[in-house]
């Protein structure tokens, strides 16, 4: 089986809301992804956060996203590209500063949501996302949907690119997500999803909703923090991808 990591999307606590169970997952991820304050997370969880991966050892990104706390991230917001460079430099500076407290380094940077999912197709948004991160720190890995535009941005800038798949959710015939406005666009049964996986890394393929096998690329597989499921997904894929 092919060298792959496993990230996962957590720090997204904020004020009293409490997201996920990121104690428990994070000594399973490979590499956390961390609300930077504008979908989710406050001064407070990314504190916390970063202090748990370290502790574990867990690789630190950033996951920068739209200024949408009330949707979590994942409404579409129509940004000029440059105030998209603007908020993504603002997140990794925010995030950064725990990191540095702490004496560990930020690792890559992955958006969230429905910027992660825009730019994946916009070359304007992918290029902003792209000089952003190479002007803060080009030695940061910039992570992007497989074969999307955003990797292809962060090849063309220079930087170290992650391909990424997803275990929990669909895919349609272009290789992108199901939108989530779709009752099957999360996967929420384990088996389906350990197929799904299976396939994407030992055969670099995925089915899509219509049934269509379509070739994709795996360098990171993510899981999402925010499901009930989460935590027993994340023990099985790790169970798979270590042996």
């Amino acid at each position: 089986m092919k060298k792959i990591f496993l990230n996962c999307d957590l720090g997204e606590n904020f004020g009293l809301y409490q997201i996920g169970n990121d104690e428990a997952i994070v000594p399973l991820a490979d590499a956390v992804n961390i609300a930077c304050g504008f979908h989710a997370g406050d001064p407070q969880s990314m504190n916390k956060t970063v202090q748990l991966a370290k502790k574990h050892h867990v690789k630190i990104g950033a996951h920068p996203g739209f200024p949408d706390l009330q949707g979590f991230g994942r409404r579409k917001i129509d940004m000029l590209p440059a105030d998209v460079y603007d908020a993504i430099i603002y997140q990794l500076g925010a995030l950064s500063g725990f990191t540095t407290a702490h004496s560990i380094k930020l690792h890559h940077v992955k958006p969230h949501g429905a910027l992660y999912n825009m730019a994946c197709k916009d070359e304007k948004l992918a290029d902003a996302i792209a000089k952003a991160v190479i002007d803060f720190d080009k030695n940061l890995i910039l992570v992007g949907l497989a074969n999307s535009k955003l990797v292809e941005a962060g090849k063309a800038y220079g930087l170290a690119v992650a391909n990424e798949v997803f275990a929990d959710r669909t895919y349609q015939s272009d290789g992108s997500l199901t939108p989530r406005s779709l009752d099957n666009a999360v996967i929420h049964d384990k088996d389906q999803v350990i197929r799904q996986v299976e396939e994407m890394i030992n055969h670099q393929l995925v089915t899509t909703v219509t049934g269509e096998k379509i070739e994709i690329k795996a360098d990171t597989i993510c899981v999402h923090g925010d499901t009930v499921e989460a935590l027993e997904l994340v023990k099985a894929i790790r169970k798979l991808i270590t042996h």
